[in-house]
């Protein structure tokens, strides 16, 4: 007989019990929950067939092995450091770019090379490094720009340094002298601009940008549930307070009227006795 019959062997009840107790110890250690192990056991009673049986179990581990450790602390993501995303020795996705009364960009998910010259007359174009790779410590970017412009666009973190030259045009040196992240890559921007620009912005990734505004959304409604809840407790002092002076109030009534009762009582009283002596002078 082959191994490929063995599954068509009708099988016993002791097999079906076999199954049945891989089942209940699933159950016991929270691997099923009631419905799955319900079905699972319908099933096994009704199977006629080791290859019928053999189904019921394949995800859950036999008698007496070990399941795989799960580790429940979070390692860091890939690309989190500077570490990640340099890479020396590597090759950059693009080496260079030209635009022609056109346009040209590089961003997201991309390795920046050591060297990358591009060139746009009357056009533009944007190198986008806030997600990039970079192929070593240091990298340059030699932009020419005739008659157009480039926006080179850098995370927080990343030194810069600009060298390009302009005439009747210019290079931005405004992000220049901000000192780098340790293990953060420097980037040159150099190249001639004639009757253009080269622009040079530092600015967050779109997933860092995400998490402030959630950090920030997050402060502004605990900030407000704050509020409410101190307003909420100056009302109930305050309706506290109304409420004793009420009764403080009610009560001086209650003490002004017994003091009005005794008062007419004691009037009644003595006039009275002024009356009982003139019946006694009429007699």
């Amino acid at each position: 007989m082959t191994d490929d019959a063995a599954p068509d062997l009708r099988a016993s009840d002791a097999d079906r019990e076999r199954v049945a107790a891989v089942l209940r110890d699933a159950l016991a250690e929270g691997r099923l929950d009631m419905d799955e192990f319900e079905e699972r056991l319908d099933a096994t009673y009704k199977a006629r067939t080791y290859r019928e049986l053999e189904p019921i179990t394949r995800d859950l581990p036999a008698p007496g092995v070990t399941a795989p450790a799960v580790s429940l602390t979070k390692g860091p993501e890939r690309g989190d450091t500077w570490a990640d995303r340099v890479v020396p020795g590597s090759e950059g996705t693009s080496t260079w770019a030209v635009a022609v009364m056109s346009g040209f960009q590089r961003k997201g998910r991309w390795t920046a090379p050591r060297r990358f010259n591009c060139f746009t007359f009357m056009g533009g174009g944007q190198i986008d490094l806030r997600e990039a790779n970079f192929a070593d410590r240091e990298v340059v970017i030699n932009a020419v720009a005739i008659m157009g412009g480039v926006d080179v666009i850098v995370p927080p973190g990343v030194e810069v340094v600009v060298r390009g030259f302009g005439l009747m045009g210019g290079f931005d040196h405004s992000e220049e002298g901000e000192p780098g992240d340790p293990g953060a890559p420097r980037v040159i921007v150099t190249g001639f601009a004639f009757w253009g620009g080269v622009g040079v912005q530092r600015k967050l990734a779109r997933a860092e940008k995400q998490r402030l505004r959630e950090e920030r959304r997050r402060e502004k409604l605990d900030r407000q549930d704050r509020q409410d809840r101190q307003e909420h407790g100056r009302d109930l002092d305050a309706s506290s307070s109304s409420g004793q002076a009420s009764l403080g109030h009610g009560g001086h009534g209650v003490g002004h009227g017994y003091g009005s009762f005794d008062s007419l009582h004691g009037r009644q009283g003595e006039e009275q006795r002024e009356r009982e002596p003139r019946r006694d002078g009429d007699r």
